[in-house]
């Protein structure tokens, strides 16, 4: 049985080590000029270090490039491309197909994993990525086991799919909240800041908070809950996913070293023992429970059912 590649999202330097010797597989880092909703910060020289750290730990490091592109930043774009090119990045993650066309014209031999978001649902869809030459496909959010799982048989290209962590709900290119603090005649800086873990909307109906961020990509709001499917890995890990992601956005570093450390448990107990895996599946899931920040509750997201709007 295939063993999936098991990916996280470091907010900074320190975290990788730690999660390195945690049991993590592959990393996903870049600048928010370049890609979306990153769980930490690395300008060029910190993601070089963090490159060339990754390499130290024998582990894969993928550049987030997946912002939506305007004319603009086009050059720059080019620029990126070539410089994590020149730090031996092992792969990029993109959805505008701007970035691919570029990675053809200035860096040909990078790997290109294909990411939107929203529009990877069908097998058809992740093929033509692929023959335009991306190496994987990271599957939509709202997708249920099944339709994963389908996916999966028919893709010619590598699968991953997130498996534990926040999710995107909504974004827009304005500054939706602080031109609303303007509005009020008060100011609100628009940087890392602007990632407040107080800052929500509130859906008093059903008691949910839906945490906002604002960056130079615009407004973000994200899932009341966080996915954890710790105690769900064996259809996905029969189907031959090939990658399973955490999202640590907003996590803590004691957090995310211990959530990774359970996952890495989980799927190698799985792979050695089934049996020893369903024995201890409630008890890892219920430790992530122990330590999930306050008002943020564990689902299994769309998995289980169909995507309702």
């Amino acid at each position: 049985m295939k063993k999936p590649e098991l990916v996280v999202t470091p907010g900074n330097l320190e975290d990788i080590g730690i999660l390195a010797e945690a049991g993590a597989d592959a990393f996903i880092i870049g600048e928010q000029a370049f890609g979306l909703r990153l769980a930490g910060e690395f300008k060029r020289e910190q993601l070089r270090k963090a490159v060339q750290l990754i390499h130290n730990y024998d582990k894969k490091a993928y550049v987030a490039v997946n912002g939506i592109f305007h004319n603009e930043k086009l050059d720059a774009m080019k620029d990126y491309v070539s410089f994590v090119e020149s730090i031996d990045a092992d792969a990029i993650i993109f959805g505008d197909p701007a970035v691919l066309m570029t990675v053809r014209e200035v860096a040909p031999n990078m790997k290109l994993h294909w990411s939107t978001e929203t529009t990877g649902t069908n097998w058809y869809t992740a093929n033509y990525w692929g023959r335009k030459g991306s190496k994987r496909a990271v599957l939509a959010k709202e997708l249920n086991l099944d339709q994963v799982t389908e996916i999966k048989e028919n893709a010619e290209v590598e699968i991953e799919v997130q498996v534990h962590g926040m999710t995107a709900m909504f974004q827009s290119k304005r500054l939706l909240i602080g031109n609303y603090f303007r509005y009020q005649g008060r100011a609100m800086e628009i940087e890392r800041k602007g990632k407040d873990e107080n800052l929500y909307l509130y859906d008093h109906e059903r008691d949910n908070r839906y945490p906002i961020f604002e960056d130079e990509n615009g407004t973000h709001i994200m899932s009341p809950n966080d996915v954890c499917m710790i105690d769900e890995l064996d259809e996905l890990v029969d189907s031959g996913i090939d990658a399973l992601k955490i999202d640590f956005i907003f996590k803590s570093a004691s957090y995310k070293k211990e959530v990774t450390a359970l996952y890495r448990k989980a799927i190698d107990t799985y792979l050695n023992d089934e049996n020893e895996y369903f024995k201890q599946a409630g008890e890892w899931h219920a430790k992530i429970e122990n330590i999930q920040p306050k008002n943020r509750k564990l689902d299994t997201g769309f998995f289980f059912k169909e995507t309702v709007y």
